[in-house]
Parts: structure tokens; sequence; C-alpha cells
């Protein structure tokens, strides 16, 4: 008999959360332990491992999962989809609308590239009239992600691209400086490489705007690329995609086009593309040995393929908002395994995050993962026969080309069960329900902070401790790390990730536009696929915030805004309606 009984949560926020956002009205942590287990595993072994993996909190599904899978709820266990492709014509336009509605209904967040729409001023035929520009045409978009709550306790979730070269790009890169547009939207420009060659030029950095293969103008690299810059430092957005690097690295690159991520920018995706997310918790992994601590690899190694598994069995166990994202995901067997709680791992290990010790461990980790993820994978094809669309072109790939050559025979052998299989996502609320541990490869946001949730019944503000500082570990916050660090700990996690990497690179005020500027250019040489930065002292109201007062910011998960004021010792929680601008504070 099993009858192992798990305690979960132990703060008072974590078990409301739990309660609120995962488990069905009647259940208990156990209980939601043993229907996730029961839904997603194959037979009674393994079924056990799955249960005392999550019941002990070493694995964190992504939330939908918890959720949904062997739920009542009529709810998806994907997190995060990218739209069918937008062609340039009102009919597709509005045929992905309402599939956006349907999605977000399901409880999906989406991404979009509106590159396909024609630039405003373009003549049309047809209607002997003008185009009036993608830019336009996402508030169609944003009226449906503010009209249609997504299933459970948030708003949708979208994430709008347009490549660089689009002749809108000006256009785009201005849309959010003012707040009260497209607050359903977070937005990244799709930066090629040709333009950051461009960039690279001391002499000619003219670079083309096109659209359909037309030349419409040709404008300065740099001009471009400062006002991208300058609309990140004062309003943090857009965001930067480099397009180019996700096509090349894409293990798929034989059969699909990338031009999109989901709204957290982990998971680059095709058209239709869906992934399922999880974080294996680090800090669960540390354990005292002869009255020392170290970090549990021989553990970590045991349980990989049992979620690996897992994971792979919800594709096939739950509902799809479309069928053309159930064929997309079936065909391909997508997956996104992370970490979380990275840092307060190091931290409790007695390594400061971001030092040269904590990235030799980080390494370790990530290589870890990497290497497990693919050897379990090609076994469970061994087994239940690889992905589809699976070819032998799979291992002429870039990033297959790093794993080690004994797992490369695995597959060469076995094929492989699902095409992608690593991602670091933000991890937000996921980490808060395993006690606040740090979120994915962040550092800890702060020691503590009160933090502003929405209910049913309204907003409750209540107290929380980070992990390892609960602990007597007071560790690194995300502001005393220079932004040098931040970016090193992108670089390294992203070479072993095959998707991307959700990571902040949070921007002090001792550095100047110029050393902010070269942060997404050094980016882009290391190898990343996207870069994201924080920057305090801002001036988009409601995200980034300038007080007299040292500020924090926390963005739930619903896409509202809590705003941390830190004064002589004391923590104002404040709530901002992301719709309204209306600032309610505790």
């Amino acid at each position: 008999m099993h009858n192992t009984e798990y305690t979960g949560p132990k703060t008072t926020l974590a078990q409301e959360i739990d309660a609120m956002k995962y488990r069905q009205s009647d259940e208990s942590f156990d209980d939601k332990i043993k229907r996730i287990a029961k839904a997603l595993c194959d037979g009674e072994e393994h079924r056990y491992a799955m249960e005392d993996i999550l019941g002990n909190m070493r694995f964190l599904p992504a939330g939908r999962v918890q959720s949904a899978i062997g739920s009542r709820r009529i709810t998806t266990a994907y997190n995060c989809f990218v739209s069918g492709e937008i062609e340039d014509s009102m009919a597709s336009i509005m045929e992905r609308a309402a599939e956006a509605a349907e999605t977000m209904r399901r409880g999906g967040g989406i991404g979009y590239d509106f590159s396909k729409i024609r630039p405003r001023g373009d003549r049309i035929k047809s209607l002997d009239s003008q185009a009036s520009g993608p830019i336009s045409f996402m508030g169609i978009f944003d009226a449906v992600c503010q009209t249609i709550a997504s299933s459970g306790h948030r708003r949708g979730a979208q994430m709008g691209v347009l490549r660089v070269d689009h002749p809108d790009i000006e256009e785009f890169v201005a849309a959010k400086r003012n707040s009260d547009k497209l607050t359903g939207f977070n937005v990244s420009v799709g930066i090629t490489d040709k333009f950051m060659e461009a960039l690279q030029n001391d002499g000619d950095d003219s670079f083309e705007l096109v659209f359909d293969g037309l030349p419409h103008k040709t404008i300065s690299a740099k001009a471009l690329w400062d006002e991208i810059m300058s609309s990140t430092w004062d309003w943090a957005e857009p965001g930067v995609l480099f397009i180019d690097r996700i096509t090349e690295m894409n293990n798929l690159f034989y059969c699909e086009t990338i031009a999109a991520t989901n709204p957290c920018g982990e998971q680059p995706l095709p058209a239709y593309g869906a992934c399922l997310l999880g974080s294996f918790n680090l800090t669960q992994y540390v354990v005292e040995t002869n009255g020392e601590l170290e970090f549990d690899f021989t553990q970590f190694k045991k349980d990989i393929p049992h979620v690996v598994r897992a994971q792979d069995n919800i594709i096939d166990r739950t509902i799809y908002p479309l069928k053309q994202q159930s064929d997309e995901a079936k065909n391909k067997r997508r997956m996104g395994l992370g970490l979380t709680g990275l840092a307060n791992a190091g931290e409790l290990l007695g390594m400061p995050y971001a030092s040269a010790e904590f990235l030799i461990w980080a390494e370790k980790v990530f290589a870890c993962l990497r290497d497990n993820c693919y050897r379990a994978s090609a076994r469970l094809a061994a087994e239940k026969g690889p992905f589809p669309l699976y070819r032998e072109d799979y291992l002429r790939g870039n990033f297959i080309r790093t794993l080690p050559a004994s797992v490369k025979k695995e597959i060469r052998e076995y094929g492989i069960r699902n095409s992608h299989l690593t991602s670091i996502a933000p991890t937000g609320t996921i980490s808060i329900i395993a006690d606040n541990v740090s979120g994915g490869i962040e550092p800890l946001f702060s020691h503590y902070y009160d933090r502003t949730i929405q209910t049913f019944e309204g907003p409750i503000v209540e107290r929380v401790e980070d992990y390892a500082y609960s602990r007597g570990v007071k560790g690194l916050a995300a502001n005393d790390i220079s932004v040098q660090d931040h970016l090193a700990v992108l670089l390294l996690a992203q070479h072993y990730i095959d998707s991307a990497c959700s990571k902040t690179c949070n921007v002090g005020d001792d550095v100047t536009y110029e050393d902010f500027k070269k942060v997404y250019v050094d980016a882009w040489k290391g190898g990343a696929k996207g870069c994201t930065t924080f920057r305090m002292s801002g001036k988009r109201f409601g995200i980034l915030n300038t007080v007299e007062e040292t500020v924090e910011k926390e963005e739930t998960v619903s896409g509202e805004t809590t705003e941390m004021v830190h004064e002589a010792g004391k923590v104002e929680a404040c709530f901002i309606d992301p719709l309204t601008g209306q600032k309610e504070c505790a």
C-alpha cells in the first residue's frame, strides 16, 4: 500500500495560492498530488515515483498542469501558445482573433507575429484606399484580451512581435510609450543578424525596411537601434528577440519556421505551437550529508526520466483549445522542462549568485538537466516511438551537436520522443507555492516583501520571506547584482537550453545609457535568443515607477502589478490596475 501523505506548502500565502489556483474546491494538497500523478502516469511504479517527486515539491508542474490535469475543469494543461500565421487580409486577422479568444478562454497565453500585415499607407487596390498598418490591427487582439478572461484567476497574456525590417517598425517601437495602449500585450522586436551586422559597421550603417520582398525605405541602423533602446530605457518595452538565432538553433530547422514566442519569451514556437512547462525545484536537492550541505545530483538524475515520461503523457491526455494546436503538439511533442530556486540552492550551499563558484556549479546543473532529459526522451522513443516528424536530419541541428556523444548515439539508434525538452520559465506563482523559492534562474526578488494577490473576495496582502532568508541565509537580491553578472547567468543557461530563457537583467542607476545599449549587443554576441532588462528609474507608471523611496515591482500572473515601497524598514504594497491605472495601497 502507498499511503504517504504530503504536507505541502508551509507558509500561509503559499497555501492560499495553492488552494485558490491549483486545487479543486474539495481538494487538499495531498489530494491534488494524487490526482495529478494518477492522470499523467504509466503504471503504479511510475505513479508512486511521481507522487514522491510532486509531493516533496522537487518538481513543480506549470500552473495549468496543476489546475487542469485530471480535474473537473475544462481547461488545457498548456500555459502558452503561438497564434496561427496572421496573413495580410481581414479574413485572416479576424479568424486569428476568434482563435485567440477561444485559446484565452481555455487558459492559454498567446504570441503573435504581425510582420505579414502591410504597412500603414500602403495602397489597397481592391478598395482604392490605404492600409492602416499592423499596429492598428493589434488593437483588435488587445480588445479580445481585455474582454475574455482566461480560465482561472488571470487575464489573458499576449506577446506581439514585429520584425525589425518591417516598414512600420518605428511606430511599433513607440506603441506602448503611452501605457493606456495595448495594455494586454508585451511587445518585442524580431531582430535579425543582418540588422545587428549593420549596427556593428563603423561606416555605412544603412538598413533597408521591406515588405513582401519590396524595399520601402532605407534608414540608419544606429538611429533605429537608438529608438528601440531609448524606449526600453525609459518605458521597459519593446523587448528584443534575436529571431535569426532562434532559427539557427531550432531543433526542427528542417520542418518549421518560428517568428514569435509565448508571452514571457521562453518559448519560441511555430504557428499553432504550444509547450508544456514545468520546473525542477533545486532547493529540494540540497541535502545534508555528514553534517554538510551538498547538491544531490544522484536524486536529480533519478527524477528526470520520471518527469519526462509524465510530461510526455500530458500531450495525449489534455484538451486543446484548437485542433491545429493539438496536431502541432502531437506531431512534435515539445516540452519545456526548466529550473527554479537556482539562486536559493546556490546560497544554501554557500555560493553567492553569479560568483565564480556559483557559475561552475550552475553549469553542472544545466548540463545535468540537458543530458538527462535528452537521454530519457531517446529511451522513451525506444519504448513508444519517436515524435512523428522526427527525421535523421534532427541530428544535424546546431543544438543537438552540443550533446555528449553517448546521448547522440542513443538518439541515432532510437530516435527521440520529444523535439524540444528544456526551457527556463519565470515560475512566478509556482515558486511562491514552493514557499517562495527564488524564481527560475533569477536571483531572489527581495529578502521579504508584501505581495498583493487578487481573489474573488478582493485583494489580500501578506508578508512573504525569501526561502533562503527564512532559513537564515541572506543572499544577494536582484538589484545588488551587476547587469554584467545577470547577463553571465543568462548566457550560461542558454548554452544548455534548447528553447529560450526568461531572465531579467537588472540595471542599476550607475549604468549609463551607452552601457545599457551594450548589454543587448553583448547578449547577441554571447548567443542569447533574447534579452530583457529592468531599470527602476524608468518612466512607465505601474511598471517602472520613479519615486523617492526604493521601489520594487512584481508582476502577477494576471498582468496586474504590485509595487513595493521600502521606507525605513516598512513595506507598503500597492496594487496598480493595468486597465485603469488606479493605484490602491494597503
